[in-house]
């Protein structure tokens, strides 16, 4: 039986399971800094559309497979998540595990997140173990900086948090909104760039200068007066401005580890500069985390299609670029018996 509440503790063991974890676009963070004395907190976005899908059962011996090349490439890391599990746990029976799919690795989906979490989830649920989400992140070290796909995974959703507790501990959601359902999302991909991530990504935050605090007060203002309001009333072009915003000022931050632009990709940002002088007030624009991934929020399907013709038309879109409609996805992630599907 599916259940969208993974963080719910197992009833009993089971002989294996199959775990399906969302893909969400990091929006932005809040104050990296800590201008006020907590840093980061952050804003993010489940989409539907992006999936890591895996499956584990007990087995006679340990057993690792992959069906596609990308999950293969993540194999190793999906062992390391096994070992630290056992260790945490004590629980060392034999398994099988088999990656079916996973998200786009360094490209701002929140890939290595959603693979431990989902890891985690299936192997709490084959031993009958009561570990909640946050726990299961904390084991195996993620959220450290932000805590929605922690979220993400447990309810989907928009989501806001406050940032890592003080002794490190996954920072908690503040907001949980679903968006409206109509509203599409245009998921722009470059497979030729990827974002920074681990030593690269720490790296990079720790020598970029403090965010001033009046920008940080300035994203703090757009996402609780715009942002937040605009997804929860339906306003979409009180949302658009707020998380336009937002973006332009995370943008400028960020922009000097990127090469001084805003955008991983060149691709990506000539496209989001064509639809940002076309479609302003219509769409809300931005890169997912470090990307190189952008997005552009819009309020229909029929939007959607209209910035992609026009871009297309005016050949604004690079050849290689990806372009994908996707809806807001409002449910964490699926878990299912293997032996009751």
């Amino acid at each position: 039986m599916a259940s969208a509440t993974p963080s719910a503790p197992p009833a009993q063991a089971r002989a294996g399971v199959s775990v399906r974890a969302p893909g969400r676009l990091h929006l932005g963070f809040i104050d990296p800094s800590g201008s006020l004395g907590r840093r980061f907190g952050s804003i993010g976005l489940v989409i539907a559309g992006f999936e890591t899908e895996l499956e584990l059962a007990r087995a006679e011996h340990d057993a690792l497979s992959a069906d596609t090349g990308a999950a293969e490439a993540e194999l190793e890391r999906a062992a390391q998540h096994l070992r630290l599990l056992r260790e945490r746990s004590g629980r060392h029976e034999p398994l099988a595990l088999r990656l079916r799919r996973v998200l786009p690795p360094h490209a701002g989906f929140g890939s290595g997140t959603q693979l431990a979490l989902a890891v985690g989830r299936a192997f709490a649920h084959c031993h009958g173990l009561a570990l909640d989400t946050p726990t299961i992140a904390q084991w195996l070290g993620r959220g450290q900086r932000s805590g929605i796909g922690i979220a993400g995974f447990d309810a989907g959703g928009l989501l806001l948090d406050g940032g890592p507790g003080r002794e490190g501990q996954p920072a908690k959601v503040l907001s949980r909104i679903e968006l409206p359902s109509a509203w599409r999302v245009i998921v722009v991909l470059d497979a030729r760039a990827r974002g920074l991530s681990g030593e690269q990504e720490r790296s990079a935050i720790a020598q970029l200068p403090p965010l001033p605090q009046g920008a940080a007060a300035d994203i703090s203002h757009q996402l609780l007066m715009r942002v937040l309001p605009g997804a929860a009333g339906d306003e979409f072009e009180a949302f658009a401005a707020g998380l336009n915003r937002v973006q332009q000022l995370i943008g400028e931050h960020f922009a000097p580890a990127q090469g001084g632009s805003a955008w991983t990709s060149a691709a990506v940002g000539r496209l989001m500069s064509f639809w940002g002088d076309h479609a302003s007030a219509s769409a809300a624009l931005g890169q997912s985390s470090w990307g190189p991934t952008g997005f552009a929020i819009v309020p229909s399907a029929a939007a959607a299609e209209g910035l992609i013709e026009a871009a297309r038309a005016a050949g604004a879109v690079d050849a290689a670029l990806d372009l994908r409609v996707v809806s807001a996805r409002n449910r964490g992630a699926l878990v299912s018996a293997l032996d009751a599907r």
